[in-house]
């Protein structure tokens, strides 16, 4: 487990979507499980960096975007899979929202 990275911190709250989002609540469930499943998956790393630069890149992503509590549950889990082996797979640490792959 890897101390530095406290999934609390970028939670969503549905004030923080309710602009965008007909049903924040929703919209911020589904934002949350994403970032729990990155919390998951980055446990082991030495350092928070991972956690930190894919939690930005899934909020840059998803927040605005209208169509993410319509989402299947396993859809979203599977684009956050995709996402992270795409991310596995670069030459690069740097992890930014123009990685994102639709």
């Amino acid at each position: 487990m890897n101390f530095l990275i406290d999934v609390h911190t970028v939670l969503s709250t549905p004030e923080d979507l309710d602009d965008w989002h007909d049903d924040p609540s929703l919209a911020s469930e589904q934002m949350n499980m994403m970032l729990h499943k990155v919390a998951d998956t980055c446990a082991n790393d030495e350092s928070s960096s991972r956690f930190d630069q894919l939690s930005q890149a899934i909020w840059e992503y998803w927040y605005k975007d209208r169509s993410l509590s319509e989402i299947d549950d396993a859809d979203l889990l599977d684009w956050v899979d995709q996402q992270l082996s795409s991310w596995d797979d670069l030459d690069t640490n740097d992890i930014t929202s123009d990685n994102v792959r639709d």
